[in-house]
């Protein structure tokens, strides 16, 4: 089974495949405005006629290359090209324009490399005992867990819990439109057969994903041109072995948070990397030295957000649920290809399992090697005018929406929900819980179905069970500790208002 896993992911197309998906997800991450899940939404079509492990390896090259693709433009513009790189910020442009561009660089993509690899072998570890005590679960346990699941990335999204709990509820709604799960009954249909099957899911995900962002980039009128942007030589990583043994516990602590904020379902590298920095700067002997340019908070940055995809994965792959936006695209992927995520994933296709361990440490290493010979041509990149840019992601939108089902219905759903992620983005409502809630609207409300038939309409089981009433218990305790931070912090906000009066 191992070596048929690996063997599946070593032959020349799929390999061939991941370096593609590690170039395009470079080139999305170091642009501003661009992101790994716009790359991975956009991408979806293309694995859909592909075999499960070249599709899903395709996907997890997009994503390890978008998420370390960011430190390029931190680095050289000062602009974060992926929420994953704010942190890398920091120190990567103050060391940039005293001329140390290229250490920046080097070691920014050397410790990507190694938090991802760390990440990775930790889900290959971690993953099988936490998939072997799932097998425990019942519909009952499996409804518990969606439920803390939503409960947490709708009360960790932006901090607000109301706007957080709106946004899920509504892709919780967007899910019930079309059949039933089991018994297939049709609902809010409105005489409209397209809709017989509810919203598409590619749909859904560019929509919101891709056709928002691309519409908020539209109105950016930031410009890169070649005069901003940085000039540097590379010549090798940039850090010395005194320097990589001098960074070692710092390393290590960085990748540490970012796998358990990964693990964490909702929070991911944009929240991973600003707490690994503030944690690297509160432990250190000389914390007034961070943000004038020192090595400490990009290797801290770039260490724990790329450690998030391994962590991430752990409960996508374990529990079905995922720990954030990227890994809902991949949800998606896989239930497309008939794949569903979960402890019997492990039990019943250890092949696909094995191969995507492989898929991911191919991945990490042609990153390694892509941006560090590449990356004077992802810079020049960074000034491709938006106007021709955006016109070929839209098209390539329109594509992917319409190549799903082949049905123009597809492409004006996209659109309309694309216009509702953009009014979100605007009144500062959080998108991830959309999508989790759209995905995991019909897994929440077949389990409970199954769960009540399963114990003839008692709800009472739902509580009283050991693993789903703890579920259910830190699902409230999430809520209520949400909703007494965003108390205390509305009441700071008027303190000194009406001490002015």
């Amino acid at each position: 089974m191992v070596i048929s896993g690996l063997l599946s992911v070593c032959t020349p197309f799929t390999i061939t495949l991941i370096f593609f998906g590690v170039v395009l997800g470079i080139i999305f991450g170091a642009i501003p405005g661009m992101s790994a899940t716009m790359a991975v939404a956009l991408c979806l079509p293309i694995s859909f006629g592909l075999h499960p492990v070249q599709g899903i390896s395709l996907l997890l090259g997009l994503y390890i290359g978008g998420i370390s693709g960011g430190l390029i433009s931190a680095i050289l513009l000062k602009i974060p090209g992926t929420p994953s790189s704010i942190a890398t910020c920091f120190d990567g442009n103050p060391m940039a324009n005293r001329g140390e561009a290229g250490k920046a660089l080097g070691v920014g993509i050397l410790y990507s490399f190694l938090g991802g690899l760390l990440s990775f072998l930790a889900l290959i570890f971690i993953a099988p005992p936490i998939a072997s005590f799932s097998l425990k679960f019942s519909p009952v346990e499996y409804f518990s867990v969606t439920v803390f699941s939503l409960t947490m990335i709708a009360s960790l999204s932006e901090g607000s819990l109301i706007k957080g709990l709106m946004s899920g509820a509504f892709g919780l709604g967007l899910s019930l439109y079309g059949s039933a799960p089991l018994d297939g009954y049709k609902r809010f249909t409105f005489g409209l057969w397209q809709l017989d099957l509810g919203f598409a899911l590619l749909s859904v995900l560019i929509g919101f994903y891709a056709i928002s962002e691309i519409i908020e980039t539209a109105g950016n009128k930031y410009k890169v041109t070649k005069s901003n942007t940085i000039q540097f030589t590379l010549k090798g990583f940039g850090v010395s072995w005194k320097e990589f043994c001098g960074q070692l516990w710092n390393f290590f602590r960085s990748t540490i948070i970012g796998i358990g904020i990964g693990i964490l379902p909702g929070i991911g590298g944009g929240t991973s990397n600003i707490i690994s920095y503030v944690t690297a700067k509160s432990q250190s002997k000389y914390p007034e030295k961070f943000g004038t340019g020192i090595i400490d908070g990009v290797i801290a940055s770039e260490a724990a957000n790329n450690a998030t995809i391994g962590g991430a994965l752990i409960p996508l792959l374990t529990l079905g649920i995922p720990g954030d936006s990227v890994t809902a695209m991949l949800l998606g992927g896989l239930m497309v290809h008939g794949i569903i995520p979960g402890p019997m994933l492990f039990a019943t296709n250890g092949e696909l399992i094995y191969a995507i361990f492989a898929a991911l440490i191919i991945a990490n290493i042609i990153m390694l090697i892509v941006e560090f010979f590449g990356i004077r041509i992802f810079v020049r990149l960074l000034q491709i005018p938006k106007s021709i840019l955006l016109s070929v992601i839209v098209c390539l939108c329109v594509v992917g929406a319409f190549a799903g089902n082949n049905r123009v219905f597809d492409v004006w759903a996209m659109g309309i929900f694309g216009a509702l992620g953009f009014i979100m983005l605007k009144i500062k409502m959080p998108l991830p819980p959309v999508i989790l809630g759209f995905i995991l609207g019909p897994i929440l409300e077949s389990n409970m179905r199954r769960g009540l038939q399963l114990h003839h309409g008692d709800w009472i089981p739902f509580f009283t069970r050991p693993i789903s009433g703890v579920f259910l218990a830190i699902a409230a305790l999430s809520i209520i500790m949400t909703a007494i931070k965003e108390i205390r912090r509305k009441m700071r906000i008027k303190q000194p208002a009406s001490l002015q009066g």
